[in-house]
């Protein structure tokens, strides 16, 4: 069954007046947590596209890029886009709710963020109120400002292009340090682990965009250590 054909059954709360945090709150339990996931990120996606005000055909058309979504389940997503979309107030408090189904720093909530990321550079801008809204995210989920300002070193394009914070490491770490940073970001990264742990497509196509962005950032450093 697919995930969003189990979505479709959970939309009838919604037709009944039950409001998102309510369906998440019955969605938190495994096995729905797949479920729970993909109706969390449909849902900040929407509210990051959101924040800088207006939600632009530019953010849709990457949300869609970045999460493929069978025509058959097109009016299920669209829903809940919609409803997420109408403002941005109370994003705090959804992510928290998204955050209790993880442990603090789970490699889902860092997909989710990279995700999230993703959809504000859509129109390629990266506003203030973006970089706000994505910080407080990063916080909520037990990321960190580490983790915040790889995925900025990682994907905005205005920003330095500094491999050690792509890994996560301090510019004057021994190789050793970051060769062990690089083996763990691979090991944490790697698709087939996510395809174990039984996560959505989603999340697997983001490990596969920070794979190549981890083994550059190895070559990099390795290129500049040997100069």
């Amino acid at each position: 069954m697919s995930v969003w054909t189990r979505i479709t059954e959970a939309l009838r709360a919604l037709a009944a007046g039950e409001g998102l945090s309510g369906l998440l709150d019955r969605l938190r339990a495994p096995p729905e947590r797949s479920v729970a996931f993909t109706i969390a990120v449909i849902a900040l996606g929407a509210k990051i596209a959101k924040a800088d005000g207006r939600v632009t055909r530019d953010e849709v058309t990457a949300f869609r890029q970045i999460f493929t979504i069978a025509p058959s389940d097109t009016t299920h997503a669209a829903r809940i886009f919609d409803l997420a979309r109408q403002d941005v107030a109370g994003f705090d408090a959804y992510a928290r709710k998204v955050a209790q189904m993880f442990d603090p720093g789970d490699p889902v909530l860092v997909d989710l963020l990279e995700g999230l990321f993703h959809i504000a550079l859509a129109d390629g801008d990266f506003h203030d109120r973006e970089a706000a809204f994505l910080k407080e995210v990063a916080r909520i989920f037990g990321l960190g400002d580490r983790c915040y300002d790889t995925l900025v070193a990682r994907l905005v394009p205005d920003a330095p292009r500094d491999p050690y914070a792509v890994l996560g490491v301090d510019r004057d770490a021994p190789l050793a340090e970051i060769r062990a940073a690089w083996k763990a970001a691979v090991r944490e990264a790697h698709p087939d682990l996510h395809l174990a742990r039984g996560l959505p497509e989603e999340a697997v196509r983001l490990a596969e965009r920070r794979m190549t962005d981890i083994n550059r950032a190895w070559e990099e450093i390795t290129a500049l250590r040997a100069a």
